[in-house]
C-alpha cells in the first residue's frame, strides 16, 4: 500500500512539474472518489496518457539519436558516395525539426535546431532563416514556406548503389524516425551507373511549393520557341544582305570609336590609360574577327505567327533597323564584343534600377526618392567638364534643363511617382520609357516631350520590374503581389494576368516572338507563359534562391536566369530542363543579355563584374562529355572587372557592342 501511495504522489508530482494541469487534476478526482490510493496500471485512461506520455519522450530522442547517427555515418562514408549522401541530410533535418514542432515539443525542436542548423547554412542559408521563425504548431499552417514543405516531397537524384548503402543503415540501425521522414517526405530518382558530380548538386535536390509532378504535367504541354514569319531578320536573310566578317569589323570599330567619345569612366586619372586598352582590345577583336575562318551554319530557327497584334512599323525606321543588322559584327569565343560601361555617381545609396537604350544613346535611373532621371549622352559628351553620371545636381551644363535655384542640370527629371523607382525600360526607339514603382503604379514616359502620358493602376503592391516586348506597344509587368500582368501602351487596364507564383515575382522577360513572357520569382521558381492564353506552360525548377534576372536567346530555343547566390543557369524551353548551370559570380545576378546573334551571353552582378560566356559550347557540348557526367561544359570567355561598381544593367546593341551601367559604390 505505502509503495502504492508513493508511486501516485510520484506521478502527481512529475505531471505538476511538466504543467500537465488536466491530467493532475484527473488523478486528484479520481483519488478523491476512491478515497485509497490509484492503482494506475488497473486504470484504462491514466494508463493511456502515461503511456502516450512516455511515448512522446521517446519521439524526442528517436529524432534526436536517430539523425545525430545518420549525420555520423554519412560523414563517414566512402568519398565516392558521401556527396550523393549528404543530400539525404537536408530534407532530414528540417523535416524532423517541423515534425517535433508538429508534436508539441517546440523546446527540443529549437534544440535540435541550434545543434545541426550548421551543417545546412551554406547552401540553405536562406530557407533557415525562415524556418528558425517556426516558434509553434500554427506557424506550420500559417508560414507559406513551412507549409509548402509538408505537403510536397522532396526530389533527391541518386545512384542505386548509394541508395541501396542507404536503406542497408537504416533496416540495420532500425531507424524508424528516420526511415519515417524518409519514406513521408522523399521521393528519389534512382540512376544507374556511378555517382554523380558534386556540381550537379544544383540540379539534383529541389525543394518546391508546386509538386513536381505537376511541374512535369505543365512541362509536357507544347509550345513554339521560333521566330515571328517575315520578321526583319529574316528578311535580310532571303536578301543576302549580310556583310562579309571584314567589313563588320570595321562598322564595329566606326562604331566603337564614335562610342569610346562617350565612355564614362570612375577612374579619373587613369582615362586615359583606359581609353588606350579599350582600343587596343578593338583592334586585337577586329584582327581575330578577319582572321578566324567561316562558322558552320547553324539551323535555322523555326517561324511561328504572332499572337498579339503588331504595331506598324514605319519605312525610315525600318531601314535604320536593317542598317544596323547589315553591319553587325558576329561575335564568337574569339571575337569578342567591346564594351561601354556608364557609372553613376554621388547616388548616395538612392539609385535602384538603370536602363540603357537600344543604341546607347540614352541612360535613366531610378532612384529612391521617387524620381526618374534620363542623360543623354550626346548632350553630355559635348560638356567640357564632367564626364559621368551625376545622380544630384551639377553645375557643368550648355543647354540643359534648370533645376532648383537657377542651377542646370546635366539630365532630364521625370516627376510623378510617389515611391522608389524599381525599374525602367526604354522602347525599342528611345522615344518612350516605362517605369514601375513601389506607388503600385507604372508610368509611361515621352522621352520627346519630357513628360508623363500615362500612369497604369492594376497591381496591389509594390511592381518589381517592368519591360516593354521587342516590338514595342506592348510591356510585362511582375509584382509583391504574386502576379505579373501584360498590358498595351493604349490601354490602362491589364490584358492579361498571370498568378502561379508562391511568392513575389522579381523579374520578367519577353520572349523573342513575344508570344510569351517569363516570369522569375522568390518561390526559386521560374515560369513561362502563354500571352494569349495567360496560362503557364513551363515550370523551370533547378535554383536555389530568388531570380534577379532573365534573358531570352535571340532565336527563342533557350533562356538564362540568375539569381541571389551568382548561379546562372542556361534551359531550354522545348523540354523545359537545365542546359547547363554557370557558375563563377561570387554575388546577385542582377542582368544578363544575349548578343544578337546568340553566340555570347553577358552577366553582369553586385560582385562588380561583367562576365562573358560562351553560349555556342554550353548548349553543344560533346557527347563523350555528356557522358562523363562533367557539368562545367561551358567557358567563361573573359570576366571584365569594374574598380567597385557593381553592375545594374547590360545591353547589346543591334550591331552587338555591349552597353553596361552600374553605380560607384564605397562599401563594396
Amino acid at each position: 500500500m505505502e509503495n502504492m501511495q508513493a508511486v501516485n504522489s510520484f506521478v502527481a508530482a512529475y505531471l505538476k512539474k511538466k504543467g500537465f494541469k488536466e491530467a493532475e487534476q484527473l488523478l486528484e478526482d479520481l483519488q478523491k472518489k476512491e478515497s485509497a490510493p490509484i492503482d494506475f496500471h488497473n486504470d484504462p485512461d491514466l494508463a493511456k496518457f502515461i503511456h502516450h506520455f512516455s511515448q512522446s519522450e521517446d519521439d524526442v530522442a528517436r529524432y534526436q539519436d536517430g539523425y545525430s547517427k545518420l549525420r555520423s555515418w554519412t560523414y563517414s562514408s566512402l568519398d565516392l558516395y558521401k556527396h550523393e549522401l549528404l543530400r539525404v541530410l537536408y530534407p532530414v533535418f528540417i523535416h524532423s525539426f517541423m515534425d517535433l514542432v508538429a508534436k508539441g515539443h517546440l523546446q527540443e525542436a529549437r534544440t535540435f535546431f541550434n545543434a545541426f542548423h550548421e551543417d545546412h547554412e551554406l547552401m540553405h542559408s536562406r530557407d533557415l532563416q525562415k524556418l528558425e521563425g517556426v516558434l509553434s504548431q500554427s506557424h506550420l499552417e500559417e508560414m507559406e514556406f513551412a507549409r509548402s514543405l509538408r505537403q510536397n516531397k522532396v526530389n533527391i537524384k541518386i545512384c542505386q548503389y548509394s541508395y541501396g548503402l542507404l536503406l542497408q543503415y537504416l533496416h540495420k540501425t532500425q531507424s524508424t524516425a528516420m526511415l519515417g521522414v524518409i519514406n513521408e517526405h522523399i521521393k528519389f530518382q534512382v540512376t544507374s551507373g556511378q555517382p554523380g558530380s558534386i556540381s550537379d548538386d544544383t540540379e539534383v535536390v529541389t525543394l518546391i511549393g508546386s509538386c513536381q509532378d505537376a511541374a512535369s504535367l505543365i512541362n509536357q504541354k507544347e509550345i513554339h520557341w521560333g521566330l515571328l514569319e517575315d520578321s526583319l531578320e529574316d528578311r535580310l536573310e532571303k536578301e543576302g544582305g549580310l556583310l562579309s566578317d571584314s567589313e563588320k569589323a570595321e562598322a564595329e570599330n566606326k562604331e566603337g570609336d564614335v562610342d569610346d567619345s562617350k565612355k564614362r569612366s570612375v577612374e579619373g586619372g587613369k582615362q586615359g590609360a583606359s581609353t588606350k586598352k579599350l582600343k587596343k582590345d578593338k583592334a586585337v577583336n577586329a584582327t581575330a574577327k578577319s582572321a578566324r575562318p567561316e562558322a558552320k551554319p547553324t539551323p535555322a530557327a523555326p517561324r511561328v505567327k504572332p499572337e498579339l497584334t503588331l504595331p506598324v512599323m514605319s519605312t525610315e525606321v525600318e531601314q535604320s533597323i536593317l542598317e544596323d543588322l547589315r553591319n553587325r559584327v558576329q561575335l564568337s569565343s574569339v571575337a569578342l564584343p567591346s564594351v561601354s560601361f556608364y557609372t553613376f555617381l554621388n547616388t548616395h545609396n538612392g539609385l535602384n534600377c538603370s536602363s540603357i537604350s537600344q543604341d546607347g544613346t540614352l541612360v535613366a535611373g531610378g532612384f529612391s526618392d521617387s524620381s526618374l532621371k534620363v542623360w543623354d549622352m550626346a548632350k553630355l559628351g559635348q560638356q567640357a567638364g564632367s564626364s559621368t553620371l551625376q545622380g544630384e545636381n551639377d553645375s557643368t551644363s550648355s543647354e540643359h534643363v534648370a533645376g532648383p535655384n537657377g542651377v542646370k542640370r546635366s539630365y532630364t527629371l521625370f516627376q510623378g511617382h510617389s515611391g522608389p523607382v524599381y525599374s525602367a525600360t526604354f522602347s525599342p526607339l528611345g522615344d518612350f520609357i516605362i517605369s514601375s514603382s513601389a506607388d503600385t503604379t507604372i508610368r509611361l514616359w515621352s522621352t520627346k516631350l519630357n513628360a508623363n502620358l500615362v500612369c497604369y493602376k492594376g497591381h496591389n503592391y509594390p511592381v518589381w520590374d517592368v519591360q516593354l516586348s521587342p516590338v514595342g506597344h506592348y510591356f510585362a509587368s511582375s509584382s509583391h503581389d504574386r502576379t505579373a500582368r501584360i498590358w498595351s501602351m493604349d490601354r490602362i487596364q491589364p490584358l492579361r494576368i498571370m498568378a502561379g507564383h508562391l511568392s513575389d515575382v522579381d523579374c520578367v522577360q519577353w520572349h523573342a516572338n513575344c508570344n510569351y513572357i517569363a516570369t522569375g520569382s522568390s518561390d526559386r521558381t521560374v515560369r513561362l507563359w502563354d500571352v494569349q492564353s495567360g496560362e503557364c506552360v513551363r515550370i523551370f525548377i533547378g535554383h536555389r534562391s530568388m531570380i534577379l534576372s532573365l534573358a531570352m536567346s535571340p532565336d527563342g530555343r533557350y533562356m538564362a536566369s540568375g539569381d541571389e547566390d551568382g548561379t546562372i543557369m542556361m534551359w531550354d524551353l522545348s523540354s523545359g530542363r537545365c542546359v547547363t548551370p554557370l557558375m563563377g559570380h561570387t554575388s546577385c545576378v542582377w542582368s544578363l543579355a544575349f548578343s544578337c546573334e546568340g553566340t555570347v551571353l553577358a552577366s553582369g552582378s553586385a560582385d562588380c563584374t561583367v562576365k562573358l560566356w560562351d553560349v555556342t559550347t554550353s548548349t553543344k557540348a560533346p557527347k563523350n562529355e555528356e557522358k562523363s557526367g562533367n557539368p562545367n561544359r561551358l567557358r567563361s570567355l573573359k570576366t571584365l572587372a569594374t574598380k567597385s561598381s557593381p553592375v545594374y544593367s547590360l545591353r547589346f546593341s543591334r550591331r552587338n557592342l555591349l552597353f553596361a551601367a552600374g553605380v560607384l559604390s564605397k562599401n563594396v
